[in-house]
């Protein structure tokens, strides 16, 4: 039995389309109703990291578990990994962060993920660690003014970034829950290449076939942005995440990625042309 958090993001809904149907999942959602995309064999149970006994009833019988957690600067780990280890679970694969071997990397987000694996790796549990850059997904915020005005707003135009499709994460996530052999190892998984906001907006346009303007933010408009969709923490910790990539800490290419799931990682070009609906001008 595989037991998933986060089923209900990107890389989760991802992971639960890609699991072998041979292999027995059970889903743990705050909300199930918001799970989406299950065989008729997963099940589905409610859970909340703060209430032990669900996670008591998530866990029972549970072999492997993906975790995923997303209350920055919260305990929600500890939590999960002190019920995991009453339960009898073998082995937690946990969704980290590249940024944690950044050393001069200090935002609240990277100081939490560290906080996370150091938990993991203290738990006595089997572990495995999956630290992805950002993904390539997280362009979808700019799908809006793409589509009405032909812009992409976005911080450090030229910094580069070696962003990853989230459907690699996925794949490589199977990978280390189905297979033998990745306890104790970490693995970063990054895109084929570093990319540019400048240069996504210039693929973006061409598969579009329309021409995309770049327009450079000020961190007062992205924190503004960030405000209306990020609690408070959050806002914070992201600019100053994005000046650690402006200084070129985030442009590294990782192989894990290929070695993992057994072909090159997936390109921002790759990527966009299977997304390309979101981002369609809008016509009439």
């Amino acid at each position: 039995m595989i037991l998933l958090t986060g089923a209900t993001g990107t890389v989760g809904q991802a992971l639960l389309r890609q699991l072998p149907g041979e292999v027995k999942v059970r889903v743990m959602a705050r909300d199930p109703g918001r799970v989406t995309g299950t065989r008729p064999d997963v099940e589905t149970v409610a859970g909340d990291y703060e209430d032990a006994r669900s996670l008591d009833r998530a866990l029972a019988g549970v072999r492997t578990a993906f975790l995923v957690t997303t209350a920055v600067g919260g305990r929600d780990d500890e939590r999960f990994l002190r019920a995991a280890s009453g339960a009898g679970v073998r082995r937690v694969v946990k969704l980290s962060a590249a940024a944690v071997l950044d050393d001069g990397a200090q935002d609240l987000i990277t100081r939490w993920q560290r906080a996370g694996e150091e938990a993991l790796r203290g738990s006595g549990l089997e572990w495995t660690l999956l630290r992805p850059r950002a993904c390539m997904s997280n362009s979808l915020s700019w799908a809006a003014s793409v589509r009405s005005e032909g812009v992409v707003r976005a911080l450090h135009g030229t910094s580069a970034h070696s962003c990853v499709d989230p459907r690699d994460i996925a794949r490589a996530a199977v990978r280390v829950l189905t297979e033998e052999g990745h306890g104790g190892r970490a693995h970063t998984l990054t895109g084929p290449e570093a990319v540019t906001p400048v240069e996504q907006t210039r693929q973006l346009g061409r598969l579009l076939g329309v021409p995309l303007r770049f327009e450079e933010m000020s961190g007062e408009e992205a924190r503004a942005g960030l405000g209306r969709r990020c609690p408070e923490p959050v806002v914070e910790a992201l600019p100053a995440s994005a000046e650690w990539q402006r200084a070129g800490a985030k442009a590294r290419v990782d192989g894990a990625v290929s070695t993992l799931i057994g072909r090159p990682a997936g390109t921002f070009r790759q990527w966009a042309r299977d997304h390309l609906e979101a981002f369609a001008p809008v016509t009439g």
